[in-house]
């Protein structure tokens, strides 16, 4: 039940994708592509999709599943590009459905977007268990940075997503609308009662001060005995408290807001309008309050 695990880091992002196969057949899961997106353009670009996808080529996998651990608020996602040119269910937790309709409501999406999760082939619910290969995985709802973040437990390899970093980097932020850091600590200690040998694979690495290298792979029994937040002791109250402060002061990824309009549709991009031309829509001042300037600061008139 050891599956055969190849990483891949996006630079832009920090962002690391999956590709997971079991080694008695050759089927695999991918898990968390990236669409490249040059903001300042509104470009994207498969160039980390595609490293994704000549591995599989190259190492003759067969894709059964494009998992999403949840919907990313600091990349596009390439799940529907990368099921186009391998195949495979497009899958996500079945709580999507609370984070589309949030979400729906702060873009003022139409009747183009359906909020029952319906742009996606699978909806996991806690617990699901499902095939690769002759593997048997498994999906833990583990919500908390968002409504609906899964684990996906396959073998003695967890996918995590954003729910934790490495030991020396701590854990996700809870302050994006459906977040909680209460639920996101019980979430964490879900987490903490698989097998202490567990291999943890996270979904960023972000470089701590002090660490030159990026790293992305640990294990249970290192996240409970070191990591800087949430390490064996921490109450849930001094957790909560700890992670609302940090929160606090945190500025938003600067993706979210076309990253979030394209996830919750799966990666599709919205409908093109009637020119045939595709549009993101960047709502203003929806995801903090306005700031102006002291008075001494503002350019004077002459």
């Amino acid at each position: 039940m050891t599956p055969n695990v190849q990483s891949f880091f996006d630079d832009d992002t920090n962002t690391i994708s999956y590709v997971v196969s079991d080694p008695a057949t050759g089927a695999c899961a991918i898990i968390d592509p990236v669409l490249n997106y040059d903001a300042a353009a509104a470009r994207t670009a498969t160039i980390s999709a595609d490293r994704v996808i000549d591995h599989v080529r190259r190492e003759e996998l067969n894709c059964e599943w494009v998992l999403e651990t949840h919907v990313h608020a600091d990349h596009l996602s390439a799940a529907p590009y990368v099921q186009g040119k391998l195949g495979g269910k497009l899958a996500i937790g079945d709580h999507i459905t609370i984070t589309q309709s949030v979400f729906g409501e702060i873009f003022n999406a139409g009747p183009d977007l359906p909020r029952d999760g319906s742009q996606f082939d699978q909806l996991f619910h806690d617990g699901d268990s499902f095939p690769l290969g002759k593997m048997t995985a498994h999906a833990l709802h583990t919500p908390g940075h968002t409504p609906a973040c899964m684990t996906y437990v396959i073998g003695d390899a967890a996918f995590v997503g954003d729910t934790m970093f490495m030991p020396d980097y701590g854990t996700a932020r809870a302050d994006f609308p459906g977040g909680d850091a209460r639920i996101l600590y019980r979430s964490i200690r879900k987490i903490f009662t698989l097998p202490g040998e567990t291999r943890l694979f996270m979904c960023h690495d972000y470089l701590p001060e002090g660490r030159s290298e990026h790293r992305w792979e640990t294990t249970v029994a290192e996240q409970k005995a070191a990591n800087i937040h949430i390490h064996d002791g921490v109450s849930e109250d001094e957790f909560v408290t700890m992670r609302e402060a940090r929160d606090a002061q945190l500025g938003m990824p600067k993706l979210i807001l076309p990253s979030i309009q394209v996830n919750i549709r799966a990666g599709y991009m919205p409908p093109a309008e009637d020119n045939g031309t595709v549009y993101l829509k960047l709502p203003v001042n929806i995801m903090g309050e306005p700031q102006t300037p002291p008075d001494e600061t503002r350019p004077g008139t002459q």
